[in-house]
């Protein structure tokens, strides 16, 4: 089982985490099922931006990027070469490392 390891954040994950994931879930879904609740306003459809993350290791790894998600990406707050939105990048058998980003563009965020 492939291990996705989740650097610090400093509300959703303050010690970091190393999870064990199955292959075939999408990053969202793992680090849900997990306890760290990544925003997802969209509910995991690829219309928004709020599940963004940085893929540190691992990042070839991943299904190959779709052009809707590739636009969504270019609106989203401080992307990288390696960024995704979570919920449309499928864990391989790859170890995986993923930042995520301080802030997100989320004008109605619920839970706060």
């Amino acid at each position: 089982m492939p291990k996705l390891t989740v650097l610090p954040h400093a509300e959703l994950a303050p010690e970091g985490a190393v999870l064990e994931v199955s292959a075939g879930t999408s990053i969202c879904e793992a680090l849900l099922d997990h306890g760290i609740e990544i925003e997802h306003a969209c509910d995991q459809s690829n219309a928004c931006t709020t599940c963004h993350c940085i893929v540190r290791k691992g990042f070839g790894s991943l299904n190959e990027i779709e052009e809707s998600e590739e636009d969504l990406l270019d609106r989203a707050w401080g992307v990288e070469a390696q960024s995704r939105l979570s919920c449309q990048a499928i864990v391989a058998r790859d170890d995986l490392t993923v930042e995520i980003p301080k802030y997100t563009i989320n004008h109605a965020r619920e839970n706060q």
